[in-house]
This record gives C-alpha cells, structure tokens and sequence, in this order.
C-alpha cells in the first residue's frame, strides 16, 4: 500500500515536493486555500491584459532544468522561455539609464566608459562571483539546514573571508562610480536583504545576473507554475483547490486529522509549503516550535506594493524589465529594515511583457506591472496606495520622457493587506525571511517539526531561501527528508 502525504499549499516549494514525493512512490494530495494553483505566481486577466501577480523574473534557469530533468523531462517540454537582450534598463535620472546587454562582455565595457579600470574588476567579480554559485548549487543550497557541518568544507573554509565581507563591502571597495555599485548591489534584494548586510558569498547572484542572463517564459511566469502542476498531475498528484486549512489535530506528538472549512480528514504525514508562522498557529500551542518573539525577531524580506496597469498604447523608452533607481538606494533601504516606514522617494521596478510577448496585451497596448518594495506590516490604506500610483506615474513620465497618465485604461493595486489576506504571509512580507548572515541554512527555521513526528516544512522562509529557484530546491530537500525518514531523524537530533 503506498505512503500517503498531504501537502499544503500548491507554491513553487509545495509543487516541488509533490512531483518529489509522487516520484518516490507517494500518493500525493494538495489543498490550496485559493481558487487557482500555483502559490504567489497568480496571474490577473483584465479586457485582454495578462498580469503576473507575483514573480516576474526567470533567473537560474539551469535550477529549473535540473528539476525537470530529474522527472526524464525539459522545461521546454512545458513552456517557452527566451533569453531577453537587454536583460533589464536602470534609469538614474532624466539624462542616465544604462541598458544591461544580455552578454557579459558587453556589460564589462559598459562598466569600462564609465568608470576607467572597472571593466576588468567587473570581469574579476563575475569570475569569483561564477565560483561561488558552483559551490552553491553544487555544495551547499542543496543541504536540509540539518547542521552547520553542512557548511564546513574544504571550499567554504576556503571561502570564509566572504562570508564576513559584505556585498557592499566589496563592491564600494573596487567601484567609484555610485550608479555601479547599485547596478551591482541590487541583485541582493532577490535574496529579501540589504547589500550590507548580505555576505560577498552571495555575489553568486551577481553570476545568476550577469553571467546565466534574464529570461522570459512566454505566457508570464504562470505558465511555469503551470508547467509544474501538470507534471505533478502527470505523476498522479491530486489538488484539492478553495481547501484553506483550519486546523491541525495533534494527539501523541503526530498530526491525525487536518480540518477544511468543509471537512476533517485522517492524514498519515503532513507537509506544509504554506506560511511557517501561519502554519503553526493551525497547532496546539504545545506542538508549535517557534514562538510570535521568535517570528518578531526575524529580518524579514520585504512586502510590496504592486501595480497592474492596461495602457492604450505601446509606450517608449522602456525595456520589459526597467528598473528606476533615481532616488536613494540606501535611505529605500533604511525605510525597509532599519526604521520601518513608507518611503520618502522609492526606487520601483516595472515590467512590459508586452514589449517581448503579444499574448500578454490586446495588439497596439501594453500591460505593465510596478512594484515598490516596502518594509512588512506597514499600515495599508487605499488612500496609501492612490499617493503612491501618483508619484510613480509621474516619475515614470519625467525619467521616460513622455506622458502616460491620459492612457492609462485601468489599474489595480496589490499591497501588505493583500498578502496576508490571499497567503496568510507573516506581517504581509512578499519574499519570506531575508538571507543574512545569521539566517542562513542551518540557522533557518527546520524543514521538520521537532515537537510533531509526521509534520514538515518548505518553503521561503525555511532552507535555503526566498525566491523561485530556492522554492524549487527547498521542495526537493524537504522530500529527500521525508523519503530517508530514519537517517533523517538521526540527523535532525544533532
């Protein structure tokens, strides 16, 4: 008779660890609170426009390959992905924007007329920041966060003066000028931290960025997530959709019954890709492991405020991934971590899939999504969210040279309030915990309960991190655990 797991939430991780899990002779149910799979990367539809509601770029491709490769499949075998050249445009002000070629050696002459000598840094960095992805993905992101020996090899011992420096150590070390250090210090942010608080280790994002390119999977990144859902089908996965958990029933140290809004099902084990806070209030308070003192003392990634906008024309002097760094990095960045508070002049990224993808907008218009990170739990109000539509309307206008405000057809915005509302995320963030030096692996919260015996965890606020690819991998770790249940018991007692 086959093992049964019942996993909750159907993100990236918990789609992940279904295919896994079904590989491995499981039969596999998932209960997605919504009305769609497929965890934050929902889409919104609107007269013709196709909005990605949650993540919008395709970075590490290699991750994704491996883990259809691991099923005798490609991606290609469910999507179409293309390599953007220009990868992305970062615009400084109304006379400066840099666009990003999709070829490293473009990029180091970039950097080279601006600033004499930084070409060849350039070059060094990407060469050490290529080293340390290899360890990465080869040694380390594929570790349960079971032991800090996990990180004790001849590589990382090799390496530990990176994990001491910082991203922005290095960079404001070996570049003058401020628009390269920001090009360089803001692939961090996908890690849901700050450049000086992020090790050098992870300029191996820098690589992810620089070296392996921007991709786009036509259709938006929902048909990723749907790619994943139909393997896991494939695999004989079921999925329960509109199936919120209410309650977890705990008797002896195990999960018996998981409750829904409709029904109390027995369970053998219980894997949860949904929020880690909100998924141990589900418990007893005598079965959680991690207290709200806990949680609070966490650094968060941020949460978002996002914008889904239908114009009435093509618009000019945008690339599909634009990147608007005219104020300051640093003080958007205190606002977020430091001293929690809406930002007096935000940087916001938009996205023009239109511009790559005639499916996403109805012929002559373009869909565009912004996004201004913010600091978590900040107050939410409509009339919040309307002051901050103003202000990156108008910047947009100034910095692009054009007007926009009359063709603007729609928008819809999406905020901290949402998040929590639609995924039960811990103080609305959109990106998980932050990857910092001291929440890093091991010092993670455990992809396994150590007070209930059948209960695990993936996920970005588990091991190794926020963002699609670490989901991917977290689902792979947390099925691995649960498959070599006896050696993983030995180990998670250590």
């Amino acid at each position: 008779m086959k093992k049964k797991i019942s996993i909750i939430g159907s993100g990236f991780s918990s789609l992940s660890a279904a295919c896994y899990m079904a590989k491995a002779g499981y039969e596999v149910e998932v209960f997605e609170k919504n009305s769609d799979t497929g965890g934050r990367a929902q889409q919104y539809v609107k007269d013709g426009f196709v909005f990605d509601m949650g993540p919008t770029w395709y970075w590490m491709p290699d991750v994704f390959e491996k883990f259809f490769n691991d099923f005798g499949k490609s991606s290609a075998d469910y999507y179409e992905i293309e390599k953007l050249d220009p990868a992305y445009t970062v615009y400084f002000d109304e006379n400066t924007n840099f666009d990003i070629s999709g070829k490293l050696n473009e990029i180091i002459d970039l950097f080279e007329s601006v600033e004499k000598g930084a070409g060849q840094k350039l070059e060094k960095f990407i060469e050490k920041a290529k080293q340390n992805y290899n360890i990465a993905i080869k040694d380390l992101v594929y570790k349960p966060g079971l032991s800090p020996l996990e990180l004790v090899n001849f590589k990382t011992i090799r390496e530990f003066k990176q994990f001491v420096l910082t991203i922005s150590d290095y960079v404001r070390q070996n570049f003058r000028d401020e628009k390269l250090r920001q090009v360089l210090e803001f692939p961090v942010l996908f890690l849901g931290a700050k450049p000086t608080n992020t090790p050098l280790f992870y300029s191996f994002m820098n690589y992810a960025d620089f070296g392996l390119g921007t991709w786009y999977p036509k259709g938006g990144m929902k048909s990723v997530a749907d790619g994943f859902v139909k393997l896991a089908q494939e695999l004989g996965v079921v999925f329960h959709l509109n199936s919120p958990i209410k309650q977890l029933h705990v008797a002896d140290g195990t999960i018996t019954h998981i409750e829904t809004p409709t029904q109390k099902l027995e369970v053998e084990s219980v894997l949860s890709g949904a929020d880690y806070a909100h998924t141990e209030t589900l418990l007893p308070q005598s079965s959680r492991v991690y207290s709200t003192e806990y949680w609070n003392s966490r650094t968060m990634a941020p949460s978002s405020l996002l914008f889904y906008v239908g114009f009435d024309k093509k618009l000019e002097n945008v690339n599909h991934h634009t990147l608007f760094f005219d104020g300051s990095f640093d003080e958007h960045a205190k606002e977020i971590y430091d001293n929690p508070a809406w930002p007096k002049n935000p940087l916001f990224y938009a996205s023009f899939p239109s511009i790559t993808d005639n499916t996403v907008a109805p012929e002559g218009k373009e869909t565009a999504t912004f996004l201004i990170p913010l600091a978590p739990d900040l107050e939410d109000t409509e009339e919040m969210r309307q002051r901050y539509f103003n202000i990156i309307i108008e910047r947009l206008e100034k910095l692009t040279k054009q007007e926009v405000r009359k063709h603007i057809l729609f928008n819809k915005s999406y905020c901290v309030q949402d998040f929590k509302d639609d995924f039960n995320s811990y103080k609305g963030n959109a990106y998980g915990m932050a990857n910092t030096l001291f929440q890093t692996a091991f010092l993670r919260p455990k992809l396994k309960s150590k007070k209930v015996k059948n209960l695990f965890f993936t996920g970005q606020l588990t091991v190794p991190g926020p963002g699609v690819p670490p989901a991917i991998i977290s689902g792979k770790l947390v099925s691995d655990l649960i498959v070599n249940q006896k050696h993983a018991t030995h180990e998670v007692s250590i």
